[in-house]
């Protein structure tokens, strides 16, 4: 009888169970059957056998066998009690010959169970006992584990439930795929009940599944095609390209209980389904090659996926790019993404390579890891903490594009199991709280709301800035911008006659949704000033008239008024008021076309209280030419333009007079 358990621990890194009858027998007897069991792998029947000679001889090295099927069967609560009774054996005839490793082992059940302080002091009492090197480095780093554990707390918005009894069995699960935001591929034995091979028809190969969501969860699985499915064959772990149009998995054999072949295929979608599967050249050798996953890689679409090819032993994971329809041959990751433990489950998603390792500090057996690619490197792998990760076995952590909605595998608490509370994997939808951060910048002068500002948003990553957001709101001095997490920002406010506001920020650390105010504060700017002197002539530089017309436009009005404002200011200041023509046309007629312009200006500024006495108007036509063009010279248009121009200078009253630089400032051309 083969050991379904062992099977599928092996397979697809879970477990499942069988049975057969057990009949009573002496302690001696027992103890044989038992040996012979475990000798062929076949522990669940082994454990019973182990337990009734333990209870009457209380024999140490029953004990050992008894706490490490336990930890095989994953049963960590009787494993911890297990491993307790050795580690709490003494004799004064002879010393413990399981110590101190088997407190090791206790350390690790006790961590497995969530006791994380009392699993550091076993594991420091360890590195205190043990002489390996190795094992008192692994010691440390679960030493590390267990602090980070207590360290950690649940991530805010973060839910993991348990995708529900349609989809699992009291078998485990594995590989969930996300399709369309609606299906789920997954691979799994699906039975509620004790397997029994020996002498059974039901067919215990794993086989590939699809369940459909709808309102209710998940729905009842379905198994994919024969072209997918193929008899005799366990269908391993699964993954889907980009486009959903390919699919890479792996069938694998069992020989005497051990996997002795695992090889990774590939099918096409067609038409009328998933076309007929081939051994992927390249990649697949005299090794095993399991739970592959599509990414990209030096700009080329790769599959990563784990293998035991290593010299070191153990399982890590490698890559190999595709290139149409060949695949290169396998690379490993490297040390930073590689351990002295397994690493296993890879999923890839925008530059951000997850997987599950028991070799980097974790806070149970496995834990889920992400590690991003710059371009040429893989950064320190990053625990994800708690929720993503429990005391036991967490596995195929997978997110969807936004990065809301994903699953993961795990045996934790809550896991429906066929033997113990935590034998079996399920499959665990993870949904993460969308956060959304919102800027509202504020912006003030004196204290005083001040509105038509523009404000800017600019976002820095990499000390680079990027593209500018502008926001200008005449009616309002609130402004409000969807920002990200993690970056760097810039706003500035601006606005015309004022000093502008400049404020940096970060949105590192965000957890949840939230608002973020800023207030940015504007001043008004201290006006420059021009002094001009008596008889020194003053440009009027926005004065126009239509062609051949002396009334005053409205834009002339602008520097009127600051003329009207000075004689006000001013009042025994007396002006030349002078209208300058080009030397185009007749000079008599431009003179005449001056004057009236002149006596134009002169009127609109009568007409607002200024005595005329106080005011000259003079036309000079085209006799003061300021440049080369006088008549019969050939002048481009702006040269002719120098010329025409309407002027004042201070005749009699103050010596010197100020005005605002921007009060003249040029606004129109003409």
């Amino acid at each position: 009888m083969r050991n379904l358990l062992t099977i599928f621990f092996t397979v697809l890194s879970a477990c499942a169970i069988i049975a057969q009858p057990l009949n009573r027998a002496t302690p001696e007897a027992n103890l044989k059957f038992a040996e012979e069991l475990y000798e062929s792998q076949d522990y669940y029947n082994a454990l019973e056998k182990y337990e009734l000679y333990y209870d009457e001889y209380k024999d140490l090295n029953v004990a050992f066998k008894i706490a490490n099927i336990n930890e095989q069967l994953r049963d960590y609560r009787k494993a911890e009690r297990s491993y307790k009774r050795i580690v709490n054996k003494r004799s004064k005839k002879e010393p413990n010959p399981y110590m101190p490793d088997a407190r090791f082992k206790y350390a690790q059940m006790l961590k497995m169970n969530g006791k994380y302080a009392d699993a550091r002091a076993e594991f420091q009492l360890y590195i205190s006992e043990a002489e390996d090197p190795a094992m008192i480095k692994k010691a440390k780093r679960e030493v590390a584990g267990c602090e980070l554990a207590m360290e950690l707390d649940e991530i805010p918005g973060l839910t993991i439930e348990n995708a529900g009894k349609k989809v699992n069995s009291k078998y485990s699960e594995y590989s969930p795929v996300l399709v369309d935001g609606d299906k789920m591929f997954f691979t799994a034995i699906k039975a509620d009940e004790v397997i029994v091979i020996e002498d059974s028809k039901e067919d215990f190969h794993s086989k590939a599944f699809i369940s459909r969501k709808t309102d209710k969860g998940w729905g009842e699985p379905s198994p994919l095609g024969v072209n997918i499915n193929r008899e005799d064959y366990h269908i391993g772990n699964l993954c889907l390209s980009e486009d959903g149009e390919t699919m890479y998995f792996t069938r694998a054999l069992i020989t005497n209980s051990l996997l002795t072949e695992s090889k990774l295929y590939v099918s096409k979608k067609g038409s009328s389904g998933w076309g007929g599967a081939e051994m992927i050249e390249g990649i697949n050798g005299d090794y095993l090659v399991r739970q592959p996953a599509v990414g990209e890689l030096y700009g080329q679409k790769v599959i990563f996926f784990t293998s035991n090819m290593g010299d070191e032993g153990g399982n890590d994971l490698y890559y190999s790019t595709i290139k149409g329809d060949s695949y290169s041959a396998p690379v490993s990751l490297g040390d930073v993404i590689n351990t002295d433990g397994d690493e296993e489950t890879p999923f890839y998603r925008d530059g951000t390579l997850y997987f599950s390792s028991t070799g980097h500090i974790g806070m149970g057996g496995f834990d889920i890891f992400s590690s991003t690619w710059d371009g040429n490197n893989w950064s320190e792998p990053i625990n994800m903490g708690k929720g993503y990760n429990s005391p036991v076995d967490d596995l195929y952590f997978s997110i969807d594009a936004e990065g809301y909605n994903g699953f993961l595998v795990s045996n934790r608490e809550g896991t429906k199991s066929a033997h113990g509370k935590t034998c079996c994997n399920d499959i665990w939808t993870v949904s993460k709280e969308k956060i959304v951060v919102q800027l509202v910048a504020t912006t003030f002068a004196d204290k005083e709301p001040l509105n038509g500002v523009t404000v800017t948003l600019i976002e820095i990553e990499d000390n680079v800035a990027g593209d500018p957001v502008d926001n200008t709101k005449e009616n309002t001095n609130s402004f409000s911008f969807p920002i990200n997490r993690d970056v760097s920002y810039t706003v500035v406010a601006q606005k015309d006659g004022y000093v502008g506001d400049t404020i940096m920020f970060e949105t590192a650390g965000i957890t949840a949704s939230m608002v973020i105010e800023k207030q940015l504060f504007l001043t008004p700017e201290e006006p420059e000033y021009e002094t001009y002197t008596i008889d020194q002539p003053i440009e009027l530089e926005n004065i126009f008239y239509d062609f051949d017309k002396w009334d005053i436009l409205p834009d002339a009005e602008k520097d009127l008024t600051v003329l009207l404002e000075l004689m006000n200011k001013y009042s025994n200041m007396v002006i030349e008021l002078s209208s300058h023509t080009d030397s185009r046309g007749k000079t008599r007629y431009n003179q005449r076309l001056s004057q009236k312009r002149a006596e134009s200006a002169k009127t609109w500024l009568t007409e607002r209280g200024i005595d005329e006495a106080r005011i000259k108007p003079v036309g000079y036509g085209e006799s003061q030419i300021r440049n080369k063009c006088t008549n019969g010279v050939r002048c481009e248009e702006e040269e002719h333009r120098f010329n025409r121009r309407t002027e004042f200078k201070i005749t009699e009253g103050p010596t010197s007079i100020q005005i605002e630089k921007t009060r003249l400032k040029k606004k129109v051309n003409n």
